[in-house]
C-alpha cells in the first residue's frame, strides 16, 4: 500500500503515512498534540553510524582487495624500462625553401606532436622488430624458448598485416612510451621489457631509425621537388612562347601601336568634344529663350531682346537704329499732341506731323521684322551647332570604347606573357637551389641520450599498488555498507517507527543488559525457567534498565490521555514473535506495583502463553466464558506474583476465537471488567496474522502496537498502522522491543549514558544459560 511520499532516514528510503487519520486519533492525546517528526543527527554523524555498523564489511572488503593485489604483484615479472631522449632543433637555412617565403620554426605544439606520431607510426616499429628480431623473442614465462617461426614482416604500412605481425605490433607500442618534455623540444622515448638488455636496444634502434629515416624522407622530397620543378620549367617555357606569339598577333590583327600615347591622344579630343557640347548647349537655350521672347510681337520686348543679343555688329546696327525711330516716334507724339491741344484738329501742320509720325510706325514696324528675323536665324543656327557637336562626341566615345576593349585584350595578353616569364626565371633559379640542397646531408634532429640498460626494474611497484588496493578496498567497502544498509528494510529505531508511522513513538525496550553485577540468586522467582530474566524482568530485577523502560511506558500511558488514564489496554504487534507477551505482562506488573487492581487477559486464543510465562497449568479461561462454560469469577486467577495482580488465562482454544472475541458477550464481559479493575490489560495475536486483534481494538481505550527492532519492516508497520486506523482503534503510538544499545544505531544513546546514567540502573546478576535465553525469549509469543 502506497502510504504517502518517501522520506530519506539513516540512509534508507521510507514512506511516511498520509496525513488524513480518524477523528478518534486525532484527539488530544497529549498536550501540544502529537509530536513531529523527530530531528535528524547531521549527516557525518550518519555516515558515521552507517560505517561502525558494517565495520566488518569494510574490514573485509579491504582484506580482500589488498590481499589478491599483493599477491597478484608478488608473483608478477619484474619489469625494465629504458630511456632515452630525441632533440628536434630548427629548420637547416640550407634546407629547400621557397624565395621570400617565411621559415618555418618548430614552435607549434602540433609540429612536435606530429613527431610523436611519428615515432608511435607502425612503419618505424615494423623495421625495429624486424631489426632486433623481436618477434623471436621468447614469451615471458616460457623460460627462453623462442617463437617457432619468424614473422614474415614487411615495413609497407600499406599492405595488409598478418596475425602475427597485428600481434607483434601490438606488444611492441604496448610497451612502447614517446612523450614530448614540456616547454622543451626533447622528445622522451621509453620502452618496458622484462629482459633489460632488449627494453635499452629498442629504444637505441627507435631513435636511430627515426632520424635516418627523416633525413632519407628529406632527401627524396627535395629529389622529388626537382624532378618536378624540372617537368614544370619545361610546360612554363611553352606557355611563355606560345603567349607570345598571342600578343604578337593581336597587336597586328588590331593595329596597335604605341597604345599608351594613343590612348591619351583619344581621351583629350574627347575631353574637348564634351567641353564644347556643354558650351553649345548653353548658347543654344540662351538662343532659344531670346526667339521665344521675340516671337511675342511685342516691340518693347523685341528691342530688349535686340540688347541682349547686341554681341554682333548687325545686332548694334539694329538695336541703335530702333532706338533712333522710338525716340523720333516720342517726339512726333508730344508735338502733335501740342498742336492739337493748342490749334485743334484742323490745324494744317497737326496732319504734316501726323503723316512723319505714320511713316516712322512704319519704318519701326520694318526693323523689328529684320531683328526677329536675325533672332531666329541666330537660335537655328545654335541649334546646328549643338547637333553637330553631340554627333561628333558620340563618335569619339564609340572610338574611345573600342580603343579600350583592344587594350584590355591586349593588358591581359601582356600580362600572362610577364607572368609566365617571371616563374619560368624563379623555377629555373629554384631548380638550381634543389640540385645543392640534394647533396648536403643536414638533419634538425639529433639523439641527447642514448638509453642504457637499466640496473633495477622499474615495476611492479609494490608499495603503490598496495597504497591503490587499501584505496580501492576502503572505496568499495564504505560502498558496500551504504549498499547493505540502504537495502536494509526493516525498523530499528524509535524515531524511524515515528517517521514511518506518524504515531508518537511510547519508548524502547532493551534486548538485555550486557552488564550484570552478581547479586543472590534468591531475588529470582520461581515461576519459571529462565523465560523470567526478561518477560518477568520488572519483578524479578526491578532495579534493570529493562523495568525502567517498562515503567517508561507506564508513565507514558498514563499521562497519554487528558481525560484520565485508560482502563483498558489492548497490546498487539504487527507479526508473530516480536515481543507483545512480554509486553503484555510486565506491562500489567508495573502496573499492578503502583498499587492498583490490574488484571491481564490473554485473548491470543489460538496460541496461549501467558499461563506458561507465570508457571500455571492449562486451566479455564476467557474462551470458557464466552461460550458459557464457565464464570469470570470461576476464570479470573490472582497471580502469586502481586496481590493486586490477577489474570484471566486464555482458556481452551475454541474452534472460532475471532467470532468469539467480536461477539457482544465480549463487550459485556469487558463492560463488567471495567467496573472491578482499575486497568485491564489485553495480550492479542498479531495484527496482520489474524483478526482478533482488529476485532478488539474498538472495545479498547488504548492500543499499542509493539515492534521489534531489526526485525519488524516497515511496510509490515505501515499496513498495521492503517489496518487498526480503518477500524477507528485509539492507537496511542509504537513500542520498539528489544533494542540492542549495543548497535551502531544507538551509539549516541551511549553517548548521553555515560554522562548522565551512569549508577542508575542496578541490574541483578544472571547465569551465563539465563541471559542467553534472554536473548532467544525476549520476542515473547
Amino acid at each position: 500500500m502506497d502510504s504517502g511520499p518517501t522520506v530519506p532516514l539513516n540512509g534508507q528510503i521510507i514512506r511516511p503515512s498520509q496525513a488524513s487519520f480518524p477523528v478518534e486519533f486525532n484527539r488530544d492525546a497529549a498536550p501540544g498534540g502529537y509530536p513531529g517528526a523527530p530531528p535528524q543527527d547531521s549527516l557525518l554523524r550518519e555516515y558515521v553510524r552507517v560505517l561502525i555498523k558494517s565495520k566488518w564489511v569494510v574490514v573485509a572488503s579491504v582484506a580482500l582487495v589488498v590481499g589478491v593485489v599483493t599477491i597478484s604483484t608478488l608473483r608478477s615479472t619484474p619489469i625494465y624500462e629504458a630511456v632515452g631522449s630525441i632533440a628536434i632543433n630548427k629548420m637547416d637555412p640550407v634546407t629547400f625553401n621557397l624565395k621570400d617565403s617565411p621559415s618555418f620554426d618548430y614552435y607549434d605544439p602540433t609540429d612536435l606532436d606530429t613527431e610523436v606520431r611519428i615515432l608511435k607510426s607502425d612503419l618505424l616499429a615494423l623495421q625495429v622488430i624486424r631489426q632486433l628480431n623481436l618477434d623471436r623473442q621468447p614469451e615471458p614465462g616460457t623460460k627462453g624458448k623462442s617463437s617457432s617461426s619468424s614473422l614474415e614482416l614487411t615495413t609497407d604500412a600499406l599492405q595488409a598485416d598478418s596475425a602475427k605481425t597485428s600481434a607483434a605490433l601490438a606488444s611492441f607500442k604496448g610497451n612502447l612510451q614517446v612523450s614530448l618534455v614540456p616547454n622543451t623540444r626533447i622528445i622522451e622515448i621509453r620502452y618496458r621489457s622484462p629482459d633489460k638488455n632488449i627494453a635499452a636496444r629498442a629504444v637505441n634502434a627507435l631513435a636511430n631509425t627515426y632520424v635516418e629515416q627523416n633525413f632519407k624522407t628529406r632527401f627524396e622530397s627535395t629529389m622529388q621537388a626537382s624532378d618536378w620543378l624540372s617537368k614544370q620549367l619545361v610546360d612554363l617555357q611553352i606557355k611563355v612562347e606560345t603567349s607570345q606569339e598571342k600578343l604578337v598577333k593581336y597587336q597586328k590583327d588590331h593595329e596597335i601601336l604605341g597604345i599608351d600615347e594613343k590612348q591619351n591622344i583619344t581621351t583629350a579630343k574627347l575631353d574637348e568634344l564634351n567641353r564644347e557640347l556643354t558650351s553649345a548647349e548653353s548658347v543654344r537655350m540662351e538662343k532659344e529663350l531670346i526667339y521665344h521672347l521675340v516671337q511675342s510681337g511685342d516691340s518693347d520686348s523685341i528691342v530688349a531682346a535686340a540688347n541682349v543679343d547686341g554681341a554682333g555688329k548687325g545686332s548694334s546696327a539694329s538695336s541703335a537704329l530702333l532706338e533712333k525711330l522710338r525716340e523720333q516716334q516720342a517726339d512726333l507724339k508730344i508735338q502733335v499732341a501740342q498742336l492739337s491741344t493748342q490749334f485743334g484738329p484742323s490745324y494744317p501742320k497737326l496732319a504734316q506731323l501726323s503723316s512723319q509720325l505714320k511713316e516712322v510706325d512704319d519704318q519701326i514696324q520694318t526693323e523689328t521684322r529684320k531683328v526677329a528675323a536675325r533672332l531666329r536665324g541666330d537660335y537655328l543656327a545654335a541649334v546646328q551647332r549643338e547637333s553637330m557637336l553631340r554627333s561628333a562626341l558620340e563618335q569619339q566615345k564609340q572610338e574611345a570604347n573600342k580603343l579600350n576593349e583592344s587594350a584590355i585584350e591586349y593588358s591581359l595578353l601582356k600580362r600572362d606573357v610577364d607572368a609566365n616569364r617571371t616563374l619560368s626565371e624563379g623555377l629555373l633559379e629554384k631548380l638550381k637551389e634543389a640540385g645543392v640542397t640534394a647533396g648536403l646531408r643536414s638533419n634538425n634532429f639529433r639523439i641527447v641520450d642514448a638509453a642504457r640498460v637499466p640496473t633495477a626494474p622499474s615495476g611492479p611497484n609494490i608499495l603503490r599498488n598496495i597504497g591503490f588496493a587499501l584505496a580501492l578496498g576502503l572505496s568499495t567497502g564504505i560502498g558496500l555498507a551504504f549498499l547493505v544498509d540502504s537495502m536494509d528494510n526493516t525498523v530499528r529505531t524509535p524515531e524511524q517507527a515515528q517517521l514511518i508511522s506518524a504515531l508518537p513513538s511510547l519508548g524502547m525496550i532493551p534486548l538485555g543488559s550486557r552488564n550484570r553485577r552478581e547479586v543472590g540468586s534468591r531475588q529470582k522467582l520461581a515461576l519459571a525457567s529462565s523465560n523470567e530474566a526478561v518477560e518477568l524482568v520488572t519483578q524479578s530485577r526491578p532495579r534493570s534498565q529493562m523495568a525502567e523502560s517498562y515503567r517508561a511506558l507506564r508513565t507514558s500511558l498514563l499521562l497519554t490521555f487528558a481525560g484520565g488514564p485508560p482502563k483498558v489496554v489492548l497490546i498487539t504487534s504487527a507479526l508473530p514473535e516480536e515481543g507483545k507477551t512480554t509486553t503484555s505482562v510486565n506491562s500489567a506488573i508495573v502496573l499492578a506495583q503502583k498499587g492498583t487492581r490490574v488484571l491481564l487477559i490473554d485473548a491470543d486464543l489460538r496460541r496461549p502463553s501467558i499461563h506458561k510465562t507465570l508457571g500455571m497449568g492449562p486451566k479455564i479461561g476467557l474462551s470458557n466464558v464466552l461460550t458459557g462454560n464457565a464464570t469470570l469469577q470461576q476464570a479470573i486467577i490472582p497471580s502469586t506474583i502481586l496481590p493486586d495482580l490477577f489474570v484471566l488465562p486464555a482458556g481452551t482454544p475454541p474452534p472460532n476465537p475471532a467470532e468469539l472475541l467480536a461477539s457482544s458477550k465480549m463487550k459485556a464481559v469487558l463492560e463488567e471488567l471495567r467496573k472491578q479493575y482499575d486497568h485491564i490489560v489485553i495480550d492479542t495475536p498479531p495484527t496482520l496474522s489474524v483478526t482478533d486483534a482488529v476485532v478488539m481494538s474498538t472495545s479498547a481505550d488504548a492500543v499499542i502496537l509493539v515492534i521489534r527492532s531489526g526485525h519488524t519492516t516497515k511496510p509490515a508497520l505501515r499496513r498495521a498502522r492503517d489496518i487498526l486506523l480503518q477500524v477507528n482503534a485509539r492507537v496511542c503510538g509504537v513500542l520498539v522491543n528489544a533494542v540492542d544499545l549495543n548497535s551502531p544505531d544507538y551509539f549516541y544513546y551511549y553517548e548521553y549514558q555515560g554522562k548522565y546514567g551512569h549508577g542508575y540502573y542496578q541490574e541483578d546478576a544472571l547465569s551465563s544459560a539465563e541471559e542467553a535465553a534472554s536473548t532467544v525469549t525476549s520476542s515473547g509469543a
